[in-house]
């Protein structure tokens, strides 16, 4: 019985051919998405802009009545609350901001969630409350800072150790694919205004490393290829090694996509943002490995002699003297 093969072994696709037009594109898009975040900005959850997150069930009504409850709680003087459906279109999350004097006072914000639970039964009898959590403003910012750190981090250190392992134009073609799988899964949050909170930093620090993995396995062949074929034109010799992994790289896409794809359509509404975040990044970190890190080597200036050893001054001498005693 034969095996299936999603990718031939004879396969040979010009992915270099198109490197210009698919980096315009690209870059369209990295701007594209930083245009959404800094205008539409990003619909940080109770993790990331404080306050209070209660989440309610309205068990014998077919929809919540968002607009009442918005009036309700508006009256008791918190400030505009923010509510939006979660899963069902009877089940809502209501995000209102602590006060500056219950900032430090635990009891001050339990408090302000006793009193907005009552308002909401008063008027409510059928409703269910399912959970309330409480965040203050200065450990919001501080898991904003620390989300911050980790992600500069961990992109840093990844080219860090590409530069290491091979050369500095791999370890900044590792760090621009990177920032553009980043940039494109920030800007997805930004346009569908979906919760970011902790759960998609880890769903990020996920993405990066899977396309770190798949960007290895490419640079690693590139390098290998490099080294076997110093004379092919560079283009040719990175479409070469593009092919070579290509079954690889859609395998292991592929597996993931097959665990992820029901999570996404069928999995609990509170992990749809972390699961859409890490199916987008499987598309685009491969993308990424092909169509940014391989190209960008053209623009650093790799060649065929990238991984020749430099010959030293001293073994240049020794090997002029061995050339010299070996003449007749």
């Amino acid at each position: 019985m034969r095996l299936l093969k999603l990718v031939p072994d004879n396969t040979n696709i010009h992915f270099l051919r198109w490197r210009v037009p698919f980096y315009v594109v690209s870059m369209i898009l990295i701007a594209a998405s930083w245009g959404m975040v800094m205008t539409k900005g990003l619909n940080y959850g109770i993790d990331f802009a404080g306050g209070q997150e209660i989440d309610a069930t309205f068990t014998r009504s077919a929809e919540a009545p968002v607009a009442e409850l918005r009036d309700e709680i508006e009256k008791l003087g918190y400030g505009d609350p923010v509510i939006q459906r979660f899963g069902g279109a009877n089940v809502v999350s209501i995000r209102t901001k602590l006060p500056a004097e219950a900032e430090a006072n635990a009891g001050a914000a339990e408090a302000i969630s006793k009193k907005i639970v009552a308002t909401i039964r008063a008027g409510h009898p059928d409703v269910r409350i399912d959970s309330i959590s409480t965040v203050s403003g200065k450990v919001s910012g501080e898991f904003r800072n620390m989300a911050i750190y980790a992600l500069g981090a961990a992109m840093l250190a990844v080219a860090i150790y590409i530069w290491v392992r091979f050369e500095w134009q791999f370890g900044a073609g590792a760090l621009f694919a990177l920032f553009h799988d980043v940039s494109l899964t920030l800007g997805m949050f930004a346009l569908f205004q979906m919760e970011f909170s902790l759960q998609i930093i880890a769903a990020l620090l996920a993405l990066i490393g899977y396309s770190l993995n798949d960007t290895i396995v490419v640079y690693d062949r590139i390098r290998e290829d490099l080294k076997k074929f110093r004379r092919m034109p560079l283009p040719e010799l990175l479409d070469m090694s593009v092919n070579e992994t290509l079954a690889r790289t859609v395998m292991t896409s592929a597996s993931l996509l097959l665990a992820l794809v029901p999570l996404l359509f069928f999995g609990p509404e509170s992990l749809f943002g972390m699961t859409a975040a890490i199916t987008l990044g499987i598309f685009v970190g491969t993308y990424s490995s092909i169509y940014m890190a391989a190209p960008i080597l053209i623009w650093l200036g790799v060649s065929g002699d990238s991984f020749v050893p430099t010959e030293t001054a001293v073994e240049r001498q020794e090997r002029m003297a061995r050339e010299r005693s070996a003449k007749p």
